[in-house]
């Protein structure tokens, strides 16, 4: 049923809310957590996309996840809490999610967006699996929702062992922990079309020489001289 040209009645999305766990009231509300902006632009009439439910979603989201971990760990301090609430709400873990319930299969988007991989594409995958959290807290309520999250999101949270650490927190820890400043991060040049630039990001720290990334955003770039920075520290085995 992927495609711009879903009908609204809901008939196919038996399967979908099987493995949601979860039936709606109202269809619309599930349809329209599925549907693209490039469904919704060509379609025209004035077809709405499911870009205000992802915002809606991400919050819902956000709160039940930082609910749970302030229950689970009670000994971690919020830094560590950050670290892990972080990782749990972000891209892989909400695309992660929506594979499992098989999210892309259901999908409406323009036939060239389907072309172009779509159905299978991370970024839109996690945008879905938001847009169905808030579809869900407008169709029942807030205890719905956490069902939902507590449901997908709490095998995730069993198997982090530790909090997850990123190369910038790394570095941010280590500078730190040597009673140092704290890690500096600057713009050196942008390269390539103004509407798809690369980043040049220096990153320096106090007796360290300085090291430049490059990313497709600043915060690749910075987070790769990060880790390039960390390759230079480990070296002098610091």
């Amino acid at each position: 049923m992927t495609g711009d040209k879903q009908e609204a009645d809901g008939s196919d999305f038996h399967q979908l809310e099987a493995r949601l766990g979860y039936s709606f009231s109202n269809q619309t509300l599930l349809q329209l957590a599925l549907t693209h902006s490039s469904a919704a632009a060509s379609s025209g009439s004035g077809c709405r996309s499911n870009e205000r439910l992802e915002f809606l979603g991400d919050r819902v989201l956000g709160l039940v996840i930082a609910s749970m971990l302030f229950k689970s760990f009670s000994d971690e301090n919020e830094g560590a809490l950050a670290r892990r609430h972080a990782a749990l709400v972000g891209r892989a873990s909400l695309a992660s999610v929506a594979k499992l319930l098989g999210i892309g299969d259901h999908m409406r988007m323009s036939r060239g967006e389907i072309d172009a991989g779509g159905t299978h594409n991370p970024a839109l995958l996690s945008n879905a699996c938001e847009a169905i959290i808030a579809a869900i807290y407008l169709d029942a309520g807030m205890e719905a929702a956490d069902s939902f999250v507590q449901r997908y999101w709490r095998p995730i949270i069993e198997g982090q062992e530790a909090p997850p650490t990123d190369a910038k927190t790394e570095l941010q820890e280590w500078a730190q922990g040597k009673g140092l400043p704290l890690p500096q991060y600057r713009e050196i040049s942008r390269r390539g079309p103004s509407h798809a630039p690369t980043f040049v990001i220096e990153v320096s720290v106090q007796s360290k020489l300085p090291v430049t990334a490059v990313g497709l955003s600043k915060r690749a770039s910075e987070k790769a001289a990060a880790e390039a920075m960390l390759v230079q520290i480990r070296a002098g085995n610091d």
